[in-house]
């Protein structure tokens, strides 16, 4: 029994191979940076925006999907591609530019489908219609980042928006054939196991395909890491976030696919938790718990594989 409905074979059982995300970066930026939503980003945000930075190195989005499969076809022997727009906000731009990103992206051979992560305050009308266009051939995810449905969390994070603004989001997105993933932290500061455990219930009772889970960790140069030396965060253990982890699965359908069961942190920039770089470990611990505990993604809910 697979205990919860990875990306991975949820991607295989649809084009029948191996898929694979190749991350790009346009260039863009975040309206709760410049100005028009807030100013300075989220607290745990630093200057690439959780992306790999390589618009600032002169790479077109052609030359990123370029390279980004052919690694991707060396390493797991991955033979389509979903085109990820991973940095900042991906649909805040001018429709045009937009369009033309994202045709770049979908132009190269293998191309089988798009993901654009955003923000839930960042989206339109005439953006999903454009997005809508390319899923009736293609498949198409708008991966929201929510983090928490706790509003009184989202002012503290310096998150720039509220849980109705996801609500709206995620309303204006229903009905384009347009797949939604939402963004969730484990561990953001002020919030316990009640809470953490009352986003995944939240989530379980909304028209969402995926998830994905990240540990908050702290990189360097971000307000995070001077909330953390100066003692006013802990970061969760590697055992506690496991815990959460799993008890956030039991919570959620399982329909709903885990796209994520972990974060992925540059050991360059990262301050804490150094266990959070051991990707492959944690994984590994989260699997061997669930069977220990006899869990399942959606046990609390009355799903079963």
């Amino acid at each position: 029994m697979r205990r919860y409905n990875d990306f991975a074979s949820y991607l295989r059982r649809h084009f029948g191979c191996r898929v694979q995300k190749v991350s790009l970066d346009a260039g863009l930026t975040c309206p709760n940076r410049d100005g028009t939503f807030g100013q300075g980003g989220c607290i745990y945000c630093d200057h690439r925006g959780s992306g790999t930075g390589a618009a600032a190195l002169g790479l077109s989005v052609t030359q990123q999907m370029l390279r980004g499969q052919d690694y991707l076809r060396r390493r797991f022997r991955a033979r389509k591609f979903l085109a990820y727009f991973q940095s900042f906000s991906n649909t805040y731009a001018p429709l045009e530019r937009l369009r033309a990103m994202y045709e770049e992206a979908l132009a190269p051979e293998g191309v089988v489908g798009l993901a654009v992560a955003t923000r839930p305050d960042c989206v339109s009308g005439p953006v999903l219609e454009l997005l809508e266009g390319y899923a009736a051939e293609r498949m198409v995810w708008v991966e929201y980042g929510l983090q928490s449905v706790h509003d009184s969390t989202l002012a503290l994070i310096n998150r720039g928006h509220g849980f109705e603004h996801f609500l709206a989001a995620l309303k204006l997105t229903q009905g384009r054939g347009i797949k939604v993933c939402v963004h969730v932290i484990l561990g953001l500061p002020g919030e316990g196991p009640a809470e953490m455990m009352a986003t995944a219930s939240a989530l379980s009772q909304l028209p969402i395909d995926a998830v994905k889970l990240h540990c908050l960790y702290v990189l360097r140069g971000t307000r995070m890491e001077l909330l953390f030396r100066r003692g006013g965060y802990t970061p969760l253990t590697q055992a506690a976030f496991i815990e959460l982890a799993i008890d956030f699965l039991e919570r959620l359908p399982y329909h709903v696919v885990v796209q994520r069961l972990t974060g992925d942190p540059d050991p360059a920039r990262l301050v804490a938790p150094e266990w959070s770089v051991r990707k492959r470990e944690t994984l590994d611990l989260i699997a061997g718990r669930m069977e220990e505990r006899d869990f399942w993604q959606g046990k609390m809910v009355g799903a079963r594989p």
